[in-house]
């Protein structure tokens, strides 16, 4: 095990000194011991590296907002280590960081396994009001529902200390780690990039898995060019721990013949690698229709990657919410489209923005706007946003109390009304 600065992730090597190295990353809410019943067996031929990320398993918690933030410090860690090449399997956001290590890494990977991971993981929307529960709720509400996404029924239920270890190892993960690690996957977006990945891929998901299930693995597949597919029947999301057996099989044919050797520095060529197993438990992918791996939608008209539009639509989908702005783009016709426009370049690439205030702070100052304006439809949407720009609902109460005495009691009598509604739409766990 290990001492942990803040760039650098706790982590624990298993297996012979002199073995090629092995890297299994964790999913959300999870630990490196989710890898436990592979270890035994990867052993064999591999010096395996395991890590857990920020706040999680008791990691010190230095929150880390992004997947390339998560990748940096992988690396950071490696390097004080010596280590400089390495096959790497990960799980969901382990995943995630599989996937950005081989768009921007590619000369440190031999080999990569992706299990229940996705280019993109459902929408922004969803992980950012996932975010928006644990802050208020903490993690109890998911940490309960845990084992609904990671189990099917069956295992669930026959299986019931692993359940119950599942349910304490989410509720003992640091909040601000979880909220920051779901703010990474709601940014992460890696569809684009699929047909740059040049290394032997094994994509392996459940077949009962309902958060990034076999719809999602052949997206991958598809986009990949080295990549196969291998279903496990009657697993769920979290795979390795419900069909351990299976997986371990899996991962060691696949590192075992699609192992990259090493770029050439002096040519900067690479041999070509072994020919990759065909996996046992797959069907040969069907390849997934094109709008499947097409690249987020783009904004409106042409715009130069300096222009303030960009930056604007890019600011204004993280605070309103990819939903709203889908909604409110499309529905901008002749008319109003120039409007929006101008709402795009100016509010949210001018001034959400400018590095003076946070983004709490603008909310602030937006609530206590709108409600000396009377502005209700759009006092609704901006606690959405205060939410998710990280207020507590305590702290939105006392924007509200402070505009009370400088706006009125009536406008702030309308605006709790409003206030408390979107406050517990947004804060009640989902079933």
């Amino acid at each position: 095990m290990s001492e942990t600065p803040p760039n650098t992730l706790q982590y624990r090597f298993d297996g012979p000194e002199d073995a090629p190295v092995l890297i299994l990353g964790p999913s959300l809410g999870t630990t490196w011991h989710m890898w436990d019943r592979q270890v035994p067996e990867l052993t064999r031929q591999w010096r395996v590296f395991r890590f857990d990320l920020p706040g999680h398993g008791g990691a010190p918690a230095h929150p880390a907002g992004s997947v390339g933030e998560l990748t940096g410090r992988l690396l950071a860690t490696l390097e004080g280590l010596g280590v400089q090449r390495f096959g790497y399997a990960g799980c969901a956001l382990g995943g995630a960081v599989g996937i950005e290590l081989a768009l921007r890494h590619p000369e440190r990977l031999a080999s990569l396994a992706l299990l229940a991971a996705s280019p993109r993981f459902g929408t922004a929307d969803e992980f950012r009001r996932r975010g928006v529960v644990v802050r208020t709720n903490g993690l109890d509400p998911i940490a309960r529902s845990a084992p609904e996404r990671w189990f099917t029924g069956g295992f669930a239920a026959a299986q019931p200390a692993i359940t119950e270890w599942a349910v304490q190892m989410v509720r003992t993960t640091d909040p601000g780690c979880y909220i920051a690690a779901c703010e990474a996957l709601a940014s992460f977006d890696a569809r684009a990039g699929l047909g740059s990945v040049g290394v032997p891929t094994l994509v392996l998901v459940g077949s009962e898995d309902q958060v990034t299930g076999p719809a999602e693995a052949r997206t991958l597949v598809a986009g990949i060019p080295d990549a196969r597919l291998a279903v496990v029947p009657g697993a769920s999301h979290l795979v390795p721990v419900e069909q351990p057996a299976a997986v371990t099989d899996l991962l060691v044919r696949h590192f075992s013949t699609a192992w990259q050797p090493a770029y050439d520095t002096a040519t900067g060529q690479t041999a070509l690698p072994a020919a990759m197993v065909q996996p046992v438990l797959a069907a040969p992918p069907q390849p997934a229709p094109v709008a499947e791996i097409a690249p987020a939608v783009p904004a409106q008209g042409t715009h130069t990657a300096s222009d303030p539009y960009d930056t604007g639509l890019k600011v204004r989908r993280e605070v309103l919410g990819d939903a709203h702005v889908d909604r409110i783009l499309a529905e901008a016709d002749d008319f109003s489209g120039d409007f929006q426009e101008l709402v795009t370049r100016y509010a949210w690439g001018g001034v959400w923005d400018r590095p003076g205030l946070d983004r709490r702070t603008r909310s602030c100052v937006t609530l206590t706007a709108l409600v000396a304006g009377g502005h209700l439809d759009d006092l609704a949407l901006h606690t959405r946003a205060a939410l998710r720009n990280g207020l507590t609902p305590d702290e939105i109460k006392e924007v509200l109390l402070q505009a009370a005495v400088y706006c009125g009691i009536p406008a702030a009598n309308a605006a709790f009304r409003v206030a408390q509604r979107v406050v517990r739409e947004e804060t009640t766990p989902q079933e």
